[in-house]
């Protein structure tokens, strides 16, 4: 497995059968200034964890030229819809249930958040419940990207059913918890092992490092992987 890191939230993860963009910020990303085309090319499948801007500008444009397939919440994959998306390349889901992706199921979880995007009359369009994405591979490890959250007890829950060992984990406060609160909960409630760290140095109101979650997770037997935006690395 392949892990590119575009900043925030948005990841390409590589496998054998599949080309995954999750939360594709590809727009209007302070972080990522290499336009959405490259990280577009031949992709198979676009998942959302919830619908912010932060999470989902760029996605339209990806799933466009791509074809790929979309893999979100039910409002989510709707809203898109009605801004261009294919209707017959949507796969949608809601919390606790599995998706079959061909090559691969994504499970969605809870996630301690919100999710809605701005409209053209200063409204927000509510896009249903936030939530976390558990990816298993039939020849990968499975990885849990949490979206935006708080850490919360049942996260435990999640360890129990799904094992995950490579955590992309919201470090920035703020929106989501703090770096220090990040790594109590790959501590207490997971055995990762290897975890990224996301969601941070894109706004200045929000952590610019995530210093203090690997000061948090130092003697945890916990990796924590750092690539820099635009690198990959092999998981």
């Amino acid at each position: 497995m392949k892990l590119t890191w575009y900043g925030h939230s948005a990841f390409r993860i590589e496998t054998t059968d599949a080309k995954i963009l999750i939360d594709p910020y590809l727009i209007g990303n302070p972080s990522w200034t290499g336009g959405w085309e490259e990280p577009a090319e031949g992709v198979t499948h676009v998942l959302l964890t919830h619908g912010h801007s932060d999470h989902i500008s760029g996605a339209l444009e990806v799933l466009g030229k791509s074809g790929a397939m979309l893999v979100a919440n039910f409002e989510v994959c709707m809203y898109l819809v009605g801004k261009g998306a294919s209707d017959k390349k949507i796969n949608p889901g809601n919390i606790g249930g599995t998706v079959d992706c061909g090559g691969f199921t994504t499970t969605f979880v809870q996630a301690l958040h919100s999710s809605s995007f701005p409209g053209d009359n200063g409204q927000n369009t509510y896009l249903g419940n936030p939530g976390g994405l558990v990816l298993h591979f039939p020849e990968d490890k499975t990885l849990y990207h949490m979206g935006d959250t708080d850490i919360f007890s049942d996260m435990a829950l999640i360890n129990e059913l799904h094992e995950p060992k490579i955590g992309i984990v919201p470090v920035g406060d703020r929106f989501t918890m703090g770096g220090a609160v990040a790594a109590l909960a790959c501590r207490r409630f997971f055995q990762f092992e290897t975890v990224i760290p996301s969601h941070f140095g894109t706004f200045p109101i929000i952590e610019q490092t995530a210093d203090k979650f690997v000061a948090g997770l130092e003697g945890s037997g916990v990796k924590v992987a750092l690539p820099e935006i635009g690198g990959t690395i092999a998981l």
